[in-house]
């Protein structure tokens, strides 16, 4: 019992210090991609690769590589349903980062939809079956020949070059959604990749030669593709859009496309029992909601401060500005304004 205890709390330190330098990683490239743009470089969100020349920008991406691999030891001490839903605690070191050190403004609205997301996210991953057990390359390369995975991977990869040549240059630039998407359903795909050549590792150390089968190669190429893509369209959404926005959407629909390409390879479906039916559901509608909340409402300057004022304003109606006090005219001024100020907690 003491050993199951201590690998425990090593699961649980190993899942908290990938949140952490995951969302340290977008602070740190965020950085790097402002540093370039104030030199004048071609920008990522107008297709310039300068950013690889940035050390903070590589600094990011090795904080990020480090987090992702202490969240995939994570899961070989830790329960999945621990260490999964921790991944959420990286949005809030990115918001809680990007206020001191990026200087971004998120209201009230985001903050609620923020935590809606992970709310959601966190109830989808409780509530998500356990996965069917592969225990071998050749039983995952069954598992890519099924029909069901050979549509849903030809429908993402169909619908990502839509969205890569159609739609992004487009819309990219106005819409947060665009880029995310591509990133979100690219990385379902890089997910089975890791999971099917994490099997080929473990038979590699157990002397069986998977260097001579095809299916560990095309896994790699498969990888480099994806994450390549990764890279280059989230580096466009963090350079057009601001950092509290572009983590929490991402981790929810990268979440939730992993999760529908994991059920859709390994049938986890077909052993959902009815709560964890409805629980799915339930997360997906918080998920929703605040997605609606971060989007829809982001513009506008609402604060826990300005309450007081709009309630007044509710209750007696408009209230002319050498009526109010001091502190209410700063206080409409800040509101009616869309500048920086000081940065917001959560």
């Amino acid at each position: 019992m003491e050993v199951n205890r201590k690998e425990f709390y090593i699961g649980l330190l190993l899942a908290v210090s990938s949140s952490i330098f995951i969302g340290a990683s977008f602070i740190l490239k965020k950085k790097g991609l402002l540093r370039l743009a104030s030199t004048g470089s071609t920008r990522a969100g107008h297709g310039g690769y300068a950013y690889l020349k940035e050390w903070l920008w590589w600094a990011g991406l090795v904080s990020m590589g480090v987090g992702e691999a202490a969240n995939f030891a994570a899961y070989a001490f830790a329960p999945a349903t621990l260490v999964t839903p921790l991944g959420a605690l990286s949005v809030l070191v990115s918001a809680v980062l990007s206020s001191y050190f990026l200087n971004e403004r998120l209201n009230i609205h985001g903050k609620i939809g923020c935590l809606l997301c992970i709310i959601g996210s966190t109830v989808m991953v409780i509530h998500a079956p356990r996965e069917e057990e592969v225990s071998s390359l050749s039983a995952m390369a069954e598992k890519l020949k099924d029909p069901g995975f050979i549509v849903y991977a030809v429908s993402v990869v169909g619908s990502s070059l839509v969205l890569m040549f159609a739609v992004a240059p487009r819309y990219g630039q106005k819409n947060v959604l665009v880029y995310i998407l591509i990133c979100s359903v690219i990385g379902s795909l890089s997910v089975s990749c890791v999971k099917g050549l994490g099997i080929g590792i473990k038979e590699l150390f157990s002397g069986i030669a998977v260097l001579k089968e095809p299916l560990f190669w095309v896994l790699i190429i498969c990888l480099v593709i994806c994450i390549t893509i990764q890279i280059s369209y989230l580096n466009k959404a963090l350079d057009i859009f601001n950092t509290s926005l572009v983590t929490p959407i991402y981790y929810v629909f990268f979440t939730t496309s992993v999760m529908a390409c994991s059920a859709i390879l390994f049938k986890e479906w077909l052993r959902m029992t009815t709560d964890g039916a409805l629980g799915t559901v339930s997360g997906f509608l918080t998920i929703l909601i605040g997605i609606f909340l971060l989007h829809a409402f982001k513009d506008i300057t609402f604060t826990l401060d300005s309450m007081p004022l709009f309630l007044k304003k509710s209750n007696q109606g408009a209230v002319p500005n050498h009526d109010l006090t001091t502190d209410e005219s700063k206080l409409r001024r800040d509101m009616n304004s869309n500048g920086g100020g000081k940065p917001w907690l959560l």
